[in-house]
């Protein structure tokens, strides 16, 4: 079927399917479909929604080492979550103007709203920072930000691989391996703090703030392993 669409497309013919139907494919089916084998920009905005990720995981790590920059980062991850909603339309829009994409379309749905779900992560546990005026960070959060940091690197190696799966293939599932194992460390750290905040925390006030933070951190760790687990089931797919 495909083939005998794009032939159409070609000659600019109309092709009788059967006594009722036909498809004419002129001027106005080149705005509206992208009639390409393999198309490289989808990876490419991936990979720069990936980044946006990255950079928020970085934010976060500055206001865990300095708490008076909170506002400013506050603002910062605002606009960033704007950027990367924005990557995120325009593989929405791409998807929806390509006739043969790449890979499977519900797969490109679902990792480039991965991505962009990743940033809204960090920009709601930054929020909270604000709102609970929580100060200096404790030790565990910290973690869990430096943890985040490398999850994020090893997200935007494994996209930067997937132009080519099958060359790429043991690269990528080691950077999937690797996010699933810093997401293994997160949750160490996270029932290690959390246990310190009930043994040694006083303040009832002070243990509902930090454990919150601790839950959100550890959450958006899942998160980066849920994205892992789909790339590699794009790779099981393609390899």
């Amino acid at each position: 079927m495909r083939i005998y669409l794009l032939m159409c497309y070609r000659n600019n013919d109309i092709v009788s399917m059967d006594s009722s139907v036909s498809l004419s494919f002129g001027r106005d089916a080149k705005k509206m479909f992208k009639f390409k084998q393999k198309d490289s920009e989808f990876f490419d905005l991936f990979v720069d929604s990936a980044r946006y990720f990255y950079t928020g995981a970085l934010m976060m790590d500055e206001v865990m080492a300095d708490y008076n920059k909170a506002s400013e980062k506050i603002k910062q991850i605002n606009e960033l979550e704007h950027q990367a909603d924005a990557v995120n339309d325009k593989i929405i829009d791409k998807l929806n103007l390509t006739f043969i994409t790449p890979i499977d379309r519900e797969d490109i749905y679902a990792l480039a709203n991965g991505l962009d779900d990743g940033v809204d992560y960090l920009q709601g546990t930054l929020q909270c920072l604000v709102m609970y005026r929580t100060g200096k960070a404790m030790t565990g959060a910290v973690k869990l930000t430096k943890l985040l940091i490398e999850s994020t690197e090893e997200i935007i190696r494994a996209f930067s691989l997937l132009k080519d799966i099958r060359r790429n293939q043991a690269q990528i599932l080691d950077a999937t391996h690797k996010i699933s194992s810093l997401e293994s460390e997160g949750d160490r750290v996270y029932r290690h703090e959390v246990a310190y905040l009930f043994d040694k925390v006083k303040d009832p006030i002070e243990l509902i703030k930090w454990k919150d933070i601790l839950e959100k951190l550890e959450d958006t760790l899942d998160h980066c392993e849920s994205l892992s687990d789909m790339i590699r089931g794009v790779v099981m797919k393609y390899a």
